[in-house]
């Protein structure tokens, strides 16, 4: 399959700590949940290829501690991504209100002013939610980015919202390219589907 690949895609994965981004990479990457996963120290990282409307892609997955003392690998581990990942927990209000100071950082530190935002509403396994669906599509609504809710627990959504991310990054054009071995560019503009979006995600 690696001669296949269309092109490599560098994705971030963001968000205050504990709100499950090292278990969503885990589902991910690997179909595994650990309840007793340990908070990430400083940066860990995942390939996976994937599939996305017959287009092979090559996933390099970053997902950074949200601690403040690890904030000095922000410049480097933000540069040349395409999409983001920004995480929330649905039973902790707190880490939806500090959504705004991670798309601000986003913004300050991404190399590629049309890089794809995703908002994930992580957790819907629990019982007690503090952060309605509604709420959280009103706020992708208010800053135009994809959104989606999972959990990385019962896997819910989990590969959804990697492949709407990537096909969103694949139909935009400029955002990523790949110079195949016979030199003939391939770009976004030629993909079947230009929605970007499906009952899932909002970019209204």
């Amino acid at each position: 399959m690696e001669e296949n690949i269309l092109t490599t895609l560098k994705i971030l994965i963001i968000g205050e700590s504990g709100v499950g981004k090292s278990s969503l990479l885990l589902r991910f990457t690997q179909d595994n949940f650990d309840p007793e996963q340990t908070l990430t120290i400083g940066v860990d990282f995942k390939t996976k290829i994937l599939n996305v409307d017959d287009n092979i892609v090559k996933l390099a997955i970053w997902d950074t501690a949200g601690q403040e003392r690890f904030r000095t690998l922000t410049p480097s581990y933000y540069r040349d991504a395409q999409g983001a990942i920004l995480v929330f927990d649905v039973s902790n209000y707190s880490t939806f209100t500090r959504l705004g100071n991670w798309l601000d950082e986003l913004d300050i530190y991404s190399t590629k002013n049309n890089i794809i935002k995703m908002i994930v509403g992580n957790k819907i396994d629990v019982q007690h939610r503090e952060v309605s669906r509604e709420e959280g599509f009103a706020f992708a609504r208010r800053y135009q980015t994809l959104y989606i809710e999972t959990s990385a627990k019962t896997k819910d959504g989990v590969q959804s919202a990697f492949e709407e991310l990537v096909r969103k990054i694949i139909q935009t054009p400029g955002l990523w390219d790949s110079f195949q071995n016979d030199n003939i560019h391939v770009g976004g503009n030629d993909q079947r589907n230009k929605s970007g979006c499906t009952s899932y995600c909002t970019l209204t």
